[in-house]
């Protein structure tokens, strides 16, 4: 059996070299590799194909060690697994409890923080951009969540920038 992944890796040393270990240790064999470090994503991120074959169990063995180990799985044979929401918090973010905010969100299943950005204004009203990942079929999921928080909140909330 032959399975296509593309992975999202922090841009950093040792983290293809981590993606292939487990490769070997589940009989799986490499076909091929894409590395393209000049295409980082808006978290910085870096995409990385892979093609393998092995057995079944084998490679399903391996995508869950993939997963356990933290690397993000976007694509499995052309299915998109994971979207990408951008939203905008504009007013009181620190003051309306910041960390409570990220944490609503990140509680949701198959959600992720995975950049934030914050702009202040001194004591006026600040900006927040967060970029979050979704399993497909949960966006509106977590825009019901974001919507909840900002009205909550008292704060303005623009999604899909």
């Amino acid at each position: 059996m032959r399975i296509d992944l593309v992975l999202e890796l922090l841009d950093a040393p040792g983290q293809l070299l981590k993606v292939l270990e487990p490769i070997s240790v589940f009989g799986a064999n490499l076909v091929t590799v894409i590395h393209k470090r000049d295409y980082k994503n808006d978290s910085g991120k870096v995409p990385v194909q892979l093609t393998l074959e092995g057995e079944l169990e084998d490679l399903k063995k391996l995508v869950n060690k993939f997963e356990e180990l933290g690397f993000t799985i976007i694509e499995m044979d052309g299915i998109v697994k994971k979207e990408k929401v951008t939203t905008i918090f504009f007013g009181h973010v620190i003051d309306q409890d910041l960390r409570d905010s990220m944490d609503r969100i990140n509680e949701l299943e198959g959600v992720n923080i995975v950049a934030f950005d914050i702009k202040l204004n001194g004591e006026d009203k600040s900006t927040s951009l967060i970029n979050i990942e979704v399993d497909v079929g949960k966006k509106q999921t977590v825009f019901d969540k974001i919507a909840e928080i900002a009205e909550e909140k008292d704060l303005l909330v623009i999604n899909e920038v």
